[in-house]
């Protein structure tokens, strides 16, 4: 009785098993990635990318014989429980040597666009950005679906050129030390270029190739939107403050504290302001050692009749390579009441992130608590 339940538990986990592995290899990726990105992280996913093209290349050869259906071995021994024979079938069928490279392009790209997803995902501080993140979600997941799909060449070579591209746009800023828009436009061409290279390299052509230059216009399109964040960059902290303090290399904000009731945290994005005070923002932005650049703070204040205007726009230099990010701020005086909003941008205007807080009039200084960053 005992091994029949336990024979039962076991093949409904077998069923799970594809989002076992799904989520536990993004969990992986969430671990080992860390907060900022290493070189060693980029070589690896460099050799994702050279062994998918390497794939794509050895099965467009003639001589290798595509496989559009394999039947499963019924040699198993007659003691085998029908569950586990089964279940040894299918994954035979999955790794007999004609849908091999298949299974491999799924598993190799599955962590591709679960390393993008994390990568791009960690430098998305707007709503425009998180859709591209969203888009890196779906695919993602998507993937886990599409294993005989790769056999069209279609996917096969748009996922390619799309991993390329996205891999590109990271490695080549992080690489040169630099985020100018140029690297942007340049690495997406590079990794089309690549795709396209590849595709005229294999013998039968097969799938269509075509897809790749659209996905690149596509990219293109969304940068100049603001719809892929500035990576490199990786936002650390925005914080509003009353008053800012360097001391020992580490700047001690006093930051307005939060009601009593709001036990899950110190301090408050609801500012009340006494006349003439001054509110700092306070930024702290990722880079890459040797990427050096200017972010700005974009002040804007929310007007019912006229919606967001800028108020200010004060820019400030950034050295990549401090693992917590370079620190820098800005403020303002004598704050109109209302809704507002900070926005730290690059140079070309590119959002690394939006915080939004509002202000209220006040005859006194409300209750404050200092934080170190």
């Amino acid at each position: 009785m005992l091994a029949q339940t336990l024979k039962q538990h076991i093949k409904k986990l077998a069923d799970f098993f594809p989002a076992i592995f799904f989520f536990g290899g993004f969990a992986w990726d969430a671990l080992t990635i860390g907060r900022y990105v290493a070189t060693s992280d980029l070589f690896i996913f460099a050799a994702y990318l050279l062994l998918a093209g390497l794939i794509l290349w050895m099965i467009s050869r003639p001589s290798y014989i595509l496989a559009d259906s394999v039947k499963a071995t019924d040699q198993w021994p007659v003691w085998l429980p029908n569950w586990l024979a089964n279940l040894f079938s299918q994954t035979y069928k999955r790794l007999h040597y004609p849908n091999l490279p298949y299974f491999l392009l799924q598993f190799i790209f599955g962590n591709l666009l679960s390393a993008l997803f994390i990568l791009y995902f960690k430098s998305s501080s707007h709503w425009l950005a998180w859709v591209m993140s969203l888009l890196l979600a779906t695919l993602l997941v998507a993937n886990e679906y599409l294993e005989s799909e790769y056999k069209r060449f279609t996917l096969s070579w748009s996922l390619f050129g799309f991993c390329a591209m996205l891999l590109f746009n990271f490695a080549l800023p992080f690489l040169i030390g630099s985020i100018q828009a140029i690297w942007f436009y340049l690495s997406t061409l590079l990794g089309a270029g690549l795709a396209y290279w590849l595709y005229a390299k294999t013998p039968n052509h097969l799938g269509s190739i075509k897809p790749v230059g659209v996905i690149a216009a596509l990219l293109m399109v969304a940068y100049k939107a603001d719809m892929i964040p500035p990576v490199p960059l990786v936002k650390r902290e925005v914080v509003m403050a009353f008053e800012l303090n360097k001391v020992n290399g580490n700047y001690q904000l006093s930051q307005q504290a939060s009601s009593w009731w709001v036990f899950w945290r110190r301090t408050t994005d609801d500012l009340d302001v006494a006349a003439g005070q001054r509110v700092y923002c306070f930024s702290s932005v990722f880079a890459p050692r040797g990427l050096k650049t200017k972010l700005f703070h974009r002040w804007q204040h929310y007007d019912k009749k006229a919606g967001w205007q800028t108020l200010s726009h004060i820019g400030f230099s950034l050295s990549g390579g401090r693992d917590d990010g370079f620190r820098g701020y800005t403020y303002k005086s004598n704050l109109p009441a209302g809704d507002w909003r900070v926005s730290v941008e690059t140079e070309n205007e590119k959002t690394v992130a939006v915080h939004e807080f509002t202000v209220s009039a006040a005859q006194v200084a409300a209750p404050q608590v200092v934080q170190v960053y």
